[in-house]
């Protein structure tokens, strides 16, 4: 018997439910399992193009109007998807964040976007995020204040680390993870004056590892100052994007020696981003530019690739991606989960999709 495609959304929604069910009402859970299904099928986030591929007995234009009514009415609580997908992680606290900002264009207009990541086999889970509209960095308030929500969720106990670039230094920042004793290890730029704390001498912390060999790495074995906080210094000679030698020196909490280690995980946030943007979900290609509706449309989104992620994972322990000559794997395990579960909501095998509807339980 031929199964209609209308019951993998039930599946979907149901499963949803077991989270969400005494938080939201049934008809908001249906949008939910309809919008991120039909994100999974057509891989953007253009409006009309999503209600084509609402799997509903309605017409196109009114599942468009759903979604537009959604988007501008429904005040969708942001800690509760960030609690969703905490527990849609594949592995057990602590956890190793990662904090980056990357400029989005939505449309017409530039947006920053702040975003705290679980690193975790490649790819960085986005778990929460602060849309900041205007150019530049983001001010050590947004950042403190992405910290204490996430503590404030999950606890001080669920963080093993936190890694972030150059752009993530000051005085009042380190002050403030020295004084949580939350482990970190954040690039500093090369020029950056340190003090040593025995004789008060200030020096560049280029100049503490001015003998480093290309591909060598090391660490400063006393404690110095940056930025008048207390921390550990170590660093590696590298080869940048221009193919000039550079030194990468990050400062940490504690533990130098697994500094260099620990920091090359700060990457995986940039596949997420690509996944988000422009390689898989495009979700640039939203018209969108209000903060509050941008917000939700990357809440729903920020779903969608937690579960898509999850089943790669579990793809790949059956059937594992070829690895090319180069070490790199040939698709992402994110590409991999989704081009299954877009085939799997274009068949009719209802058995293996409601297997990867599994992934989206929490119970």
């Amino acid at each position: 018997m031929k199964i209609k495609v209308e019951n993998k959304v039930t599946v979907l929604s149901d499963t949803l439910k077991e989270f969400f069910g005494d938080k939201m009402n049934l008809a908001r859970i249906k949008f939910f399992g309809l919008f991120i299904s039909a994100l999974c099928k057509v891989q953007t986030v253009c409006f009309e193009k999503l209600a084509c591929g609402f799997d509903s007995s309605v017409k196109a234009e009114s599942s468009l109007r759903r979604i537009q009514r959604f988007i501008s009415e429904y005040s969708l609580d942001s800690d509760l998807v960030a609690r969703f997908i905490f527990a849609l992680l594949p592995h057990e606290p602590p956890y190793r964040l990662v904090l980056d900002r990357t400029n989005w264009k939505f449309g017409t207009k530039n947006i920053n976007i702040l975003t705290l990541g679980i690193v975790y086999k490649g790819v960085a889970f986005p778990i929460l995020f602060h849309i900041m509209p205007k150019f530049g960095n983001s001010c050590m308030q947004e950042r403190i204040d992405l910290m204490e929500r996430f503590i404030w969720l999950f606890g001080s106990n669920s963080i093993e680390c936190l890694l972030a670039d150059r752009e993530f230094v000051g005085d009042k920042w380190l002050e403030y993870l020295n004084k949580l004793n939350i482990e970190y290890h954040i690039r500093i730029r090369e020029n950056f004056w340190v003090e040593k704390p025995t004789n008060g001498q200030m020096v560049k912390a280029s100049w503490l590892f001015n003998n480093l060999r290309i591909n060598d790495w090391s660490f400063y074995p006393k404690i110095v100052r940056v930025n008048g906080e207390l921390c550990y210094l170590s660093a590696s000679r590298i080869i940048n994007k221009e193919n000039v030698p550079e030194l990468q020196i990050i400062v940490s909490f504690n533990k130098p020696d697994k500094a260099q280690a620990l920091y090359k995980e700060r990457w995986q946030i940039e596949s997420a981003f690509k996944a988000l943007k422009t390689s898989e979900f495009n979700i640039e290609d939203t018209h969108l530019s209000d903060i509050e509706r941008v917000s939700k449309l990357l809440s729903l989104v920020l779903i969608a690739f937690a579960w898509v992620y999850r089943i790669g994972i579990y793809l790949n322990t059956l059937r594992p991606i070829k690895i090319k000559k180069h070490g790199r794997r040939a698709k992402s395990l994110f590409k991999y989960g989704l081009t299954y579960i877009a085939n799997l909501l274009l068949s009719n095998d209802i058995d293996k999709f409601n297997q990867c509807c599994k992934f989206l339980s929490c119970t």
